[in-house]
Formats: C-alpha cells, structure tokens, sequence
C-alpha cells in the first residue's frame, strides 16, 4: 500500500511540475482575469439591480464559473502558442492574445460599473490601438437632447 501511494504522489509530481513550467509565463494573465471575473460580477450585480432586475445568485455563480473555465481554456492556449511558435523570454505572442480578450472583459467592467452609478459612459479600450485616441463615449438620453 505504501509502495502505491509513492508511485502516485511521484507520478502526480512529474507531470504537475510539467504543466507548472508550461503555465508559469502566465500567471500574472491568470490572477489578472480572475480579479476582472470577480470586478465584472461585482459590477455587473449593482448595474442588474440599478435596471430593476431580479438577480438570481445561482445564475450568477455559474456565469462566473463559465468564464472562469473560459479564461482557463484562454491561458492554456496561449501558453501553447507560446510553445508553438517561437518562445521569447517573455511571453510576447500570449500576452498579446490574452490582452485582447481580457480586453472584452475589462470594457464589461466599465459598462457595469458606470451602469451601475446611473451614467451612460461607454468605454472602448481597443480604440487605443486605433487612430482613435479618445476611448470614452458619453452616450446622451433623447430626452436630454431635447
């Protein structure tokens, strides 16, 4: 009995220490998209209820989850286009994929959070990548206009 536990733990090290060297470029993209998973819900639970909507928290706990899982899957396969193609020493090719989509999550955020303070300012953080250089748009009310 003893003998198999030592085979397990020994063969449970190896291949973790693999995929440890594999995901260690990553990490910091890994902590980033869970501090904006936990900001995006957040956010977006005062903006649900700003619009009046009934927020239901196992819908959110499993949208949460699923974009946990979604930023996994998004790290894994960054790390292994980093693998893929030509490895620098610091992960250039991954950080750029994983920038553009915690992009998509980080203008959630912003739409959340100034939803949420009863503004209706959207934010585009690609237009810095464009030859736009203002990424707030302060939408106006019809009424307003009027």
């Amino acid at each position: 009995m003893e003998q198999e536990r030592n085979v397990i733990s020994a063969t449970t090290s190896v291949l973790l220490s693999g995929m440890m060297d594999f995901l260690a470029p990553l990490k910091w993209f890994a902590l980033l998209g869970i501090i904006l998973i936990i900001a995006d819900l957040r956010f977006g639970m005062r903006a649900a209820k700003i619009r009046g909507e009934k927020i239901r928290f196992s819908r959110a706990g499993r949208r949460t989850i699923n974009k946990l899982v979604d930023y996994i899957c998004w790290v894994f396969l960054a790390a292994a286009m980093d693998k893929a193609f030509i490895s620098f020493s610091i992960p250039l090719l991954p950080g750029l994929v994983l920038l553009v989509v915690y992009g998509f999550e980080i203008n959630s955020c912003f739409a959340n959070y100034f939803e949420a303070r009863g503004k209706k300012i959207k934010i585009d953080i690609f237009k810095l990548f464009k030859k736009k250089i203002d990424i707030i748009e302060i939408k106006k009310d019809e009424e307003e206009t009027k």
